[in-house]
């Protein structure tokens, strides 16, 4: 799978609002067939910093993605919103969904 992470610095008096900015484009991508997910986390230490890790099943998957309509747009919508260039992490991984941390194994619960 293609695996990303993706860092973007919000301008500050957007910050709150950016879930709902990035809802049409993130929506649009997880509705993608090779999307396995998109998902957003917020900064706990910074609150202006949004963090995206995303996984398309392939590299056929993550081209369609950045040739998509949806992404285009998103190219043209959200970078008003942004402080800086989001930084990105792209790696291709030999699997297809999460693995087990097991060094934080829980124990099966009744």
């Amino acid at each position: 799978m293609i695996f990303i992470t993706a860092k973007f610095r919000v301008l500050p008096e957007h910050a709150d609002r950016f879930p709902e900015i990035a809802g049409e484009f993130t929506q649009a991508t997880r509705d993608e067939p090779g999307c396995l997910w998109f998902d957003w986390s917020r900064s706990l230490a910074d609150p202006a910093e949004y963090v995206l890790v995303e996984a398309f099943r392939d590299g056929e998957a993550g081209a369609a993605h950045v040739q998509s309509e949806h992404f285009r747009k998103a190219q043209q919508t959200l970078p008003p919103y942004l402080a800086e260039t989001p930084r990105i992490v792209n790696a291709t991984v030999p699997q297809d969904d999460w693995s087990l941390l097991g060094e934080m194994a829980v124990p099966e619960r009744d």
